[in-house]
């Protein structure tokens, strides 16, 4: 009966994929067409094929504009392989790579999905601690892989820190910011193994790091900040050994945007939402992005 059950499942899995990818594709087909591409604006990079905020596009470009590209990714937080940052490198463009998701249910439909398309991706279903990260990057095949994306809304932070401290080096980086901290606040969450952000806080506003905190992160590591989305959702940073000079030079990215999704929910500002969780435990980054003290 077991067996039986798996069986339907994975063909109604497959039935209901094939739909969104049909529907996906359209979507990125007409969005990447209307375009008017400019290498300078990270703006007019934007297009969603699977993506929800433009990240496919801005990928698309950076990634193009790769040296010594390795076709490589890894993603947190890959959802069920149809809304995420990766499923267009691995559907359209064959990019290899793992496909990382705490979710049961949501790891094994990315599994059947990318089984029947792209058998260089895998899909493995793990919820990211401190304690169990190196396990995922000593599954990796490259140690320079061209991208790596984070989005679990909790312990972003504290992943990324501790995968720019390991032997790993990728490329590129998407990581969520939290626009409710604003563009000057310097702010993570406390670590907690067991974060869940819907459980956290009833605004479900706090969690992650903010885009200053990010980028102080980075920039101790050498990374070169790139842009956030026009919606106010992610951040990108770059490894400049990787790019041409004159490429990156060229860029003029938006340092801050606000959360349109937050902003349309609660129809107030970063700083009034941030009120709404200013009595939370937050974590203050110094200057070096190492340590750390309480506020």
């Amino acid at each position: 009966m077991t067996n039986l059950i798996e069986k339907i499942r994975y063909r109604i899995v497959k039935h209901r994929s094939a739909k969104v990818v049909e529907a996906s594709m359209l979507r990125g087909i007409l969005s990447s067409s209307l375009r008017d591409l400019d290498l300078s604006k990270p703006h007019t990079w934007e297009f969603s094929c699977f993506s929800q905020n433009g990240e496919d596009g801005i990928l698309d470009v950076l990634t193009r504009q790769l040296r010594d590209p390795r076709k490589y990714f890894i993603e947190i937080g890959a959802h069920n392989g149809l809304e995420n940052c990766s499923s267009y490198l691995s559907l359209v463009r064959q990019y290899s790579g793992i496909m990382v998701e705490g979710n049961p249910k949501l790891s094994r439909e990315a599994e059947i999905l990318m089984s029947g398309v792209n058998s260089g991706v895998e899909s493995i279903q793990m919820f990211i601690t401190l304690k169990n990260i190196q396990e995922l990057l000593k599954a990796s095949v490259h140690r320079q892989p061209d991208l790596f994306i984070v989005d679990i809304d909790g312990n972003d932070y504290y992943i990324v820190k501790h995968i720019l401290e390991s032997d790993l080096r990728p490329a590129i980086f998407a990581v969520e910011y939290n626009a409710t901290f604003g563009p000057m606040r310097k702010l993570t969450i406390k670590y907690d193994e067991n974060f869940i952000y819907w459980k956290a806080h009833p605004s479900q506003l706090y969690f992650g790091a903010s885009v200053l905190a990010w980028r102080d992160l980075f920039s101790h590591h050498g990374y070169r900040f790139v842009s956030v989305d026009s919606n106010g959702v992610n951040a990108f940073f770059v490894d400049p050994e990787r790019f041409d000079a004159a490429f990156l030079d060229s860029v003029k990215g938006c340092e801050f945007a606000e959360n349109f999704f937050e902003m349309r929910k609660f129809k107030i500002p970063h700083e009034q939402r941030f009120e709404l969780i200013k009595d939370q435990a937050f974590v203050e980054i110094p200057a070096s992005g190492l340590g750390s003290r309480k506020v």
